[in-house]
């Protein structure tokens, strides 16, 4: 049932599997890119995520044209072509992950970007639940022959039963997500978690979106695989998805507490430990 991604072996029995999810927190500066792989590897996370679209494929030209302000221009367009990094820098991104030794990969939204990333020899591909509903993009990563990452935000339990029919079982790990930004903790079903990992029998991870820590780490005790968070320098940065993100300290201190969780689950056998024994026989009358 464990998955190989880079490195890691992703599945039960293995160590929970965490992505920095930088998407577009990287506001299309690449040395702020870098210092996010930087954050990512010194707390410990085993891979960064980018996002790659083509901006003419996934965006009407309607879309592209619609007023909006951001410090890059006056238009959307504007804001989607600065946030898109060039074949150039994901060169650079791919030579600085192997020198920082991190596994990197991204969300394709359209075939040509999965074309794209191919170029790079990406591990995986990972599936944002915008795309889950997209048949041909899960067609044509699933002709590379690689793991697939599917999360299923803002998707009913039937549209998840038609993706994983697309895709099939094989290489396949499913996150449970809540596509709210930032996600209101009575909106996260965590509980879905073991639902989605016995009805499809494959690792089940979870993509979180709210503010705090403790529901990811609350996940790994209810048996996710893999767990993907957001990561920013700051909070208070411009971009959508900053206000949902971790910033350095909360990202070190989910790996840390994941860590920790699943050393305390243990194996699920009862016995007395070596360490109770002095504790028994100073504080038990009966039945030593």
């Amino acid at each position: 049932m464990a998955i190989v991604i880079g490195k890691r072996a992703v599945g039960p029995g293995n160590p929970c599997f965490v992505i920095a999810e930088i998407g577009i927190n990287h506001n299309g500066d690449l040395d702020l890119a870098k210092q996010l792989i930087d954050v990512a590897v010194n707390a410990g996370c085993d891979a960064v995520k980018f996002q790659k679209r083509t901006i003419e494929v996934v965006y009407s030209v309607e879309e592209l044209a619609r007023p909006r302000e951001s410090p890059y221009g006056v238009t959307n367009g504007d804001l989607k072509r600065r946030l898109e990094f060039s074949e150039e820098q994901y060169g650079e991104i791919d030579a600085y992950c192997r020198l920082r030794d991190i596994t990197w990969f991204a969300s394709p939204w359209d075939e040509a970007s999965v074309d794209f990333l191919e170029s790079f020899a990406v591990p995986c591909y990972k599936v944002a639940s915008a795309g889950l509903t997209d048949d041909n993009l899960l067609r044509h990563m699933r002709s590379k022959g690689k793991p697939i990452i599917l999360s299923t935000g803002m998707s009913t339990l039937a549209q998840i039963d038609h993706a994983v029919e697309v895709l099939g079982t094989d290489q396949l790990v499913i996150l449970h997500a809540t596509s709210t930004y930032p996600a209101k903790y009575e909106e996260l079903n965590l509980r879905v978690i073991p639902m989605l990992a016995q009805r499809f029998e494959v690792p089940v991870g979870y993509s979180g979106h709210e503010t705090g820590i403790a529901s990811s780490v609350a996940a790994v005790a209810m048996g996710a695989c893999a767990v993907e968070r957001h990561l920013t320098l700051d909070r208070a940065m411009w971009g959508s998805d900053q206000a949902a993100s971790l910033e350095p300290n909360g990202i070190a201190r989910l790996v840390r507490d994941i860590r920790l969780v699943e050393t305390a689950l243990g194996d699920g056998q009862k016995r007395v430990l070596d360490t109770e024994v002095p504790i028994m026989q100073k504080l038990r009358r009966v039945g030593l």
